[in-house]
């Protein structure tokens, strides 16, 4: 598949605009549906990035955006296609900067009229207003699908298997590990990163290796994980995306991301034209709607019930504030 960007590659186009409320008006007003563009490094049905690109989709269906995107778009050409998209006009372009912070804050810098919403391992900057940040801070749901986990082991063994050891699946590997510790403190990990966002390949061989070496459930952060353990009869907790339909002997839970909130408040602010730079990590936070514990499904009713009590206390009590799951980004390490 081709890296190059076209303007009519998987162009989805609003035909309609719908009369939303105008943040701030207090009345309604016709809006006309803002100009976006996503820009990934991968394709649209990998994990994280298929999460943005449902909500903003969703976000189209609405007729509050007019929504095309470029997918499978290398690092060293993300900064061509940026340009290219506010050159067509796009006011708000989203996507995700990880492995080319620089370029991209550079060329945001020479549009100061279009909205950049960027996954970043870094803060926002005042001296570039139009440049806001994300990632998922889904710790929470992470926390709570590492206490099921911890439930789950008979061996006392979990495998972890990651893309690239940055915060934004540190935080998640460590919330996890968390988890699972406060419901069985003599479980070990195996932890390892692959060095790649898409290669289920070499995550399933990765996978496979923990499995041989006594792990009995695996966290899938990457796809491929749970291809291993659906083949070799061993357990896996899913991450971003629910799986379990694909997997329904294997999957007992995900910890799921919902970027609607984040995407939400970045469509309200440009309408508004209050668009500026700020965090929207906090929209991916339980508390705001932007992560969630999936469903058990096939495993209701098999996760011991101890579990599912410490689960509902956590949860309730991270919606009321009275539990703060912590936010660790440094690098997780095997037991």
């Amino acid at each position: 598949m081709s890296n190059k960007f076209f303007l009519n590659r998987r162009h989805f186009m609003a035909t309609t605009a719908v009369t939303s409320l105008m943040l701030g008006t207090g009345r309604a007003a016709a809006a006309e549906p803002i100009k976006t563009a996503g820009i990934y490094t991968v394709p649209v049905e990998q994990q994280w990035v298929s999460r943005i690109h449902k909500a903003a989709v969703t976000a189209q269906e609405r007729g509050e955006i007019e929504y095309s995107f470029s997918e499978n778009v290398s690092n060293t050409d993300y900064a061509r296609v940026m340009r290219e998209y506010a050159e067509a006009g796009n006011t708000l372009i989203i996507g995700e900067v990880f492995g080319a912070e620089q370029e991209a804050r550079e060329v945001a810098a020479d549009y100061p009229d279009v909205a950049f919403l960027m996954g970043s391992s870094f803060k926002e900057d005042a001296a570039l207003p139009n440049f806001a940040v994300f990632d998922n801070y889904i710790q929470d749901a992470a926390y709570l699908s590492g206490i099921i986990a911890g439930s789950m082991t008979s061996s006392d063994n979990i495998g972890m298997v990651g893309g690239f050891p940055i915060p934004e699946v540190n935080r998640l590997m460590n919330a996890f590990m968390a988890g699972a510790l406060e419901m069985n403190p003599d479980i070990e990990f195996q932890v390892s990163f692959i060095g790649s966002w898409f290669d289920p390949p070499k995550a399933k061989e990765t996978a496979f290796a923990m499995i041989e070496n006594g792990a009995d459930v695996l966290y899938a952060e990457r796809f491929g994980v749970s291809d291993a353990a659906q083949e070799k009869g061993v357990l896996a907790i899913g991450n971003v995306i629910d799986t379990q339909s694909d997997y329904p002997e294997t999957v007992v839970a995900s910890a799921i991301w919902n970027f609607e909130p984040t995407l939400d408040t970045a469509i309200a602010a440009v309408q508004a034209g209050t668009f500026t730079a700020a965090d929207y990590g906090v929209y991916s936070f339980m508390n705001k709607g932007g992560t969630e514990l999936a469903p058990l499904g096939t495993f209701e009713g098999k996760v011991p019930a101890a579990a599912m009590e410490l689960v509902a206390t956590r949860q309730a009590e991270i919606m009321s504030g009275a539990f703060t799951v912590n936010v660790n980004d440094d690098e997780p390490t095997s037991s």
